[in-house]
């Protein structure tokens, strides 16, 4: 057998192997509700900026980017800005392979490449931190509710001019919003690519550990995905580029990941 081929095939018994072994994957929901009361995902950055996620969904970013090549990257949720500088350093890498593999000289700035990040409130020091970021340029901001009509509208204008576009939804986890969000934005996945919703695993945690938050078990990402994956199902949804709207469970990745933050959140387009 082809060694690549062979090496391919190894990798595949160990996800699937994970994927059974009740065990394993029981240990792991205990080490990240663990993780959780040290703020572990906290102590992370990618190229200078605090990305707040845990290693390993850092890691199955680069992995999907680099798979479904978008052009667009859209993110609900800012924070201090790491998620937009880590799919943007995945853009601009991007750029540089396609450059090397025509032959041509890579102007950075000339690039379409992109991502439009969203959020409520965009801190000032978080806002200075990225504008100033070298990878500012492949960065686009809007300050707003992510379902505010009018601003999503804007980015939906956006939208139209891209053909291969991926989505991160992480902004307030309430069941509600997050549901709403779905509404909006999953049907800008373009097919074959992604909408990932961030921190499903809220509803595998203790109640003690959202107690100050507005969401928590039965109302959180993962109770909304349910819902959502259920309407499509039962009622059909249209994505934006007029097909039909379908979207299926990956848990190859988070049976890779084993410690992720967000099982049942890695929703591929198909």
């Amino acid at each position: 057998m082809d060694p690549v081929e062979d090496f391919r095939q190894r990798v595949d018994r160990n996800i699937k192997g994970i994927g059974a072994d009740r065990d394993f994957l029981g240990l792991s929901n205990i080490w990240i509700r663990e993780s959780i009361r040290h703020e572990y995902a906290q102590n992370f950055t990618w190229l200078g900026r605090p990305i707040i996620q845990v290693p390993q969904d850092s890691y199955a970013m680069q992995e999907l980017i680099w798979a479904c090549r978008p052009d667009l990257i859209i993110e609900t949720g800012i924070a201090h800005g790491g998620s937009l500088v880590l799919s943007a350093s995945m853009l601009a890498l991007l750029d540089y392979t396609d450059a090397v593999a025509a032959g041509e000289t890579l102007d950075p700035r000339a690039s379409r490449r992109k991502v439009v990040g969203v959020d409520i409130d965009i801190r000032p020091h978080n806002r200075a931190g990225i504008e100033s970021h070298p990878l500012a340029h492949k960065i686009q901001t809007f300050q707003g509710s992510s379902v505010d009509p009018a601003l999503f509208a804007e980015i939906a204008a956006i939208a139209k001019d891209y053909q291969r576009i991926m989505v991160f939804l992480d902004s307030n986890h309430t069941h509600e919003h997050v549901l709403a969000e779905l509404e909006l934005y999953a049907p800008l996945t373009t097919a074959g690519s992604y909408c990932v919703v961030w921190d499903t695993g809220v509803e595998d945690l203790p109640d003690e550990l959202s107690a100050n938050r507005p969401w928590g078990k039965g109302d959180n990402p993962k109770t909304a995905v349910w819902a959502y994956m259920k309407a499509l199902a039962d009622e059909g949804r249209t994505a934006s580029d007029g097909a039909p709207l379908r979207f299926e469970y990956d848990k190859t990745i988070e049976n890779k990941l084993t410690i992720t933050a967000s099982p049942d959140g890695f929703l591929k387009r198909v």
